[in-house]
């Protein structure tokens, strides 16, 4: 039996394989498992925060001085609110002992967008 014979086919599966790959991986949508579970993490915590942002925001709704603490926010610089946001107790989740800072920036960024 010639090799000759298998060799153009064999070398035509191999570049063919390469093809395959490098078109899944760059516009399949084919991912490897560390991207995956990167993403999925990313996910997970873009829900989060959507869900608490809510809750915090309903935290400042029923403080008592929220017109007051929100000129101050507004009269606070942008990097800073979160901190603001965070020592007022509003981004304190019930249960938690600790402010998470994803919560507290995007409940300020929530709350400066409301007019009072």
């Amino acid at each position: 039996m010639k090799i000759e014979v298998f060799k153009a086919p064999l070398w035509g599966a191999v570049g063919g394989a390469i093809v395959m790959v490098v078109i899944g991986f760059s516009w399949g949508g084919w991912v490897t498992s560390g991207k995956a579970s990167f993403m999925s993490s990313e996910a997970a915590g873009v829900a989060v925060l959507a869900r608490l942002t809510p809750i915090c925001l309903d935290q400042y709704k029923h403080d008592v001085d929220k017109e007051a603490k929100h000129a101050a926010l507004m009269d606070i610089k942008l990097w800073q609110r979160s901190d603001y946001v965070a020592k007022q107790g509003w981004a304190l989740m019930p249960g938690e002992t600790e402010v998470d800072d994803d919560v507290s920036r995007a409940c300020a960024s929530a709350i400066s967008a409301l007019d009072s």
